[in-house]
């Protein structure tokens, strides 16, 4: 699955223009390089984002299928830290 989608099915972005514009900007991270929107997300992959002026650590645990419900998020992401 793309990142900029991965970012949008599992809500830690709203949109999938604005994640797109996240990764076009660098301020999406895999692994501690910056990545483009097309970049294929894997399970174990370790994502940084830069949002405002907040910094999200996202872990994939697995992958989604194309739709999650709210409650079903931590079975796919597990977010590890949240700075302000």
């Amino acid at each position: 699955m793309r990142l900029d989608k991965f970012l949008k099915v599992t809500r830690v972005v709203k949109r999938r223009t604005i994640a797109n514009e996240l990764c076009d900007l660098g301020r999406v991270e895999v692994n501690g390089d910056v990545k483009k929107a097309l970049y294929t997300v894997k399970i174990g992959d370790k994502i940084l984002i830069k949002y405002f002026n907040r910094v999200f650590n996202v872990d994939v645990i697995s992958m989604p299928p194309e739709s999650v419900k709210k409650e079903d998020i931590e079975k796919y992401i597990k977010i590890i830290e949240i700075k302000e």
